[in-house]
């Protein structure tokens, strides 16, 4: 980034080698972190995806035992384009999802199986830029992922999961949630933006069936990107909230 300008955001600390991205449906993290994650990848970090739900109630045309394995199939081709080998789907059902322990728990084992330093997960305050509202599932996954960092650290939440082989892991650093409306990060994604945008591009039932400005892959993850890019003094970036843990 040495010909970044003056900028309101600050860069990433990239000084880590795994990560686990736990979001709520396939194509969450394609909508502007899918980039930043190429260039992870690239540089030799491990990053590992976690799908709370599988998304089967995303496609209006087709009902949710026809959609949920295409879905997945998606989005783990979609993944392996930005060097992600690890797509693990919780199946959690699709536009219903509660905060609740359940899914801390969840969360929490994934944390303490795959035991990373930073944990991405993507918007979890009420609206996204300007007042429009976020959606329910990427609220409780976001939240409950905030939570369940820390409960992957202390061994007398979730006993369960010790007696499960899984002993606790308080080596997460930090939680970055992706396109937040807090966001005071970012991370340079000019040179990967390409494929991040094959990365959503592969989402194509998916796509199809959503229609709008957002279908238009290229279009909105460039509008996304430039918009922080402009503020970030690159071509494109990705934005995210980092809550410290340490």
């Amino acid at each position: 980034m040495n010909d970044r300008t003056a900028s309101d955001l600050e860069p990433l600390d990239e000084d880590w080698q795994t990560a686990l991205a736990v979001v709520a449906h396939p194509d969450d993290m394609e909508y502007g972190a899918a980039a930043a994650v190429a260039r992870w990848t690239d540089q030799g970090k491990r990053v590992v995806y976690l799908m709370v739900t599988s998304g089967e109630a995303g496609i209006d045309s087709m009902d949710p035992q026809e959609c949920r394995p295409l879905r997945e199939a998606e989005q783990i081709a979609s993944a392996a384009l930005v060097g992600v080998d690890t797509v693990e789907f919780l199946g959690y059902p699709d536009g219903v999802l509660e905060y609740g322990l359940p899914l801390r728990r969840d969360i929490a084992r994934a944390v303490r199986r795959h035991r990373p330093e930073i944990v991405i997960t993507t918007n979890f305050r009420d609206t996204y830029f300007g007042s429009y509202p976020n959606q329910a599932d990427h609220i409780a996954t976001g939240r409950a992922t905030l939570d369940a960092v820390r409960d992957a650290g202390n061994r007398w939440v979730f006993r369960e999961l010790t007696a499960e082989g899984h002993p606790p892991w308080d080596g997460v650093r930090q939680v970055w949630a992706a396109g937040s409306p807090e966001a005071r990060h970012a991370v340079d994604t000019t040179g990967y933006f390409d494929r991040g945008v094959a990365s959503l591009e592969e989402h194509r039932a998916y796509l199809a069936g959503l229609g709008g400005d957002m279908a238009d892959a290229r279009g909105f993850l460039a509008r996304m990107g430039e918009a922080t890019g402009s503020r970030f003094g690159v071509r494109y970036a990705s934005s995210f909230e980092v809550v410290p843990l340490r």
